[in-house]
């Protein structure tokens, strides 16, 4: 490999680092080139790649990543597996595999991400964790648990009043059902007319006093006269 191509290769691994939501550096010791590309299989579905870089090579390009913590897992046979979408889903796949083998490959020796170094019992963390897809799962039924709850209380209440409604139809007390006699306007009572004077009697003289009746008392034409002695 000349300069040229050693740096290309720095600036592509540089690249990398840089767009990775993780790193993940194993002991690719003993692995065969079938066993790598079922891994590769595997972490591609994770959205992550796997690839064996000369050390020296990959310590240049963390160093132009800015990510310096990388450099000290460089010691042996180091692969990487960059991961740009599910870091738990990526550690799995790399977990299962070593699982796979009794334990004799793929040894964890740390990561980078998140601007901090990993150790590779960190990694055997991350890789216990659920998914990403299950976790949002997760979240989307805590959220939607109260709006059903809500939902159903909602419902029930609908279905209670539309059901006493009912009922009070069925009693006439509200829409068609209702009495004829307590919707009749209430009569209104006529006012009191005022008594109408009685007219006086004509010819008579108002300022006069009142008529004498023959019946009543009063005094009566002089007795006749008694006889007087001669």
């Amino acid at each position: 490999m000349n300069r040229d191509q050693k740096s290309a290769v720095i600036e592509e691994v540089a690249g990398q680092i840089t767009e990775s939501d993780a790193v993940l550096a194993v002991d690719y010791r003993g692995i065969s080139v079938p066993q790598a590309a079922e891994l590769r299989t595997r972490l591609r579905d994770a959205d992550a790649s796997f690839r064996v870089v000369k050390n020296t090579l990959t310590e240049r390009a963390a160093d132009q990543a800015g990510a310096d913590g990388l450099k000290a897992l460089l010691e042996g046979p180091t692969a990487m597996a960059f991961v740009r979408g599910d870091a738990a889903a990526a550690a799995k796949a790399l977990r299962d595999f070593r699982r796979a083998s009794g334990g004799q490959l793929l040894e964890f020796k740390g990561g980078w991400m998140n601007g901090s170094t990993l150790t590779p019992s960190e990694m055997d963390a991350i890789a216990q964790l659920p998914s990403r897809d299950i976790l949002y799962g997760r979240l989307v039924g805590m959220v939607a648990a109260p709006l059903t709850g809500l939902a159903s209380a909602l419902g029930g209440l609908i279905g209670g009043l539309a059901r006493q409604l009912q009922k009070m139809a069925e009693q006439g007390l509200v829409g068609g059902g209702a009495d004829p006699a307590a919707e009749a306007p209430v009569a209104e009572t006529p006012a009191e007319q005022p008594t109408p004077e009685e007219p006086e009697p004509e010819g008579e003289d108002p300022d006069a006093g009142p008529a004498s009746s023959p019946d009543e008392g009063g005094p009566h034409p002089d007795p006749d006269p008694e006889p007087t002695e001669e």
